[in-house]
């Protein structure tokens, strides 16, 4: 009989594992329960460690990270896996922010507050092995061990093997700054 772990990091990687197993084994496979995965206490305190690790500032309720660890992890976490559970989480407004632009424009940038993203966390760590177990090999974005230079390493050998185009398309605000309509062409 295999050992399971007692390490919160190793029981969540296999928690992933077994998702990632599950999702690839059946394409037709439905996940209906995974609320009671994200209110586990390993994964949210591996939720933590990762949102610690990123920083970042507070949110629209002004906790910072450092606040939050001079009272106590443990009881933060505490309180979001109690509000999970009873149904009572809800998240909190986004702290709105603008960036400069080299071209003189603004971003808008938006920071949850740090107990929601602890909560957002959890739930990736939960649903991204059933979402990456349906990825083409040859998709690179916004996905955990992939890079912008393995793109184009890819790129650099489908080429030398011949092959002569390259698909990329990123079409964010299109439709609300070329004043046009769109024309797909396959």
């Amino acid at each position: 009989m295999p050992e399971t772990a007692n390490i919160p990091v190793d029981k969540v990687r296999q928690l992933q594992r077994k998702l990632w197993v599950c999702a690839k084994r059946s394409k037709t496979r439905r996940f209906h329960a995974l609320y009671d995965r994200i209110c586990r206490s390993d994964v949210l305190w591996e939720a933590w460690k990762r949102v610690r690790s990123n920083g970042g500032a507070a949110g629209i309720d002004g906790e910072t990270i450092q606040a939050i660890e001079q009272r106590g992890a443990g009881e933060f976490l505490a309180e979001i896996q109690a509000a999970l559970r009873a149904g009572r989480y809800r998240p909190s407004a986004v702290k709105r922010r603008y960036i400069p632009k080299a071209d003189g424009k603004q971003r808008p940038l938006g920071i949850p507050t740090v107990r929601d993203r602890v909560a957002q966390m959890a739930a990736k760590i939960v649903i991204e092995p059933i979402f990456e177990a349906d990825f083409q090999d040859s998709s690179y974005g916004f996905r955990p061990g992939r890079s912008a230079t393995q793109a184009l390493e890819a790129i650099r050998v489908a080429g030398n093997q011949g092959y002569n185009f390259v698909v990329d398309a990123d079409i964010q605000g299109y439709l609300t700054t070329s004043g046009r309509t769109p024309c797909w062409i396959w």
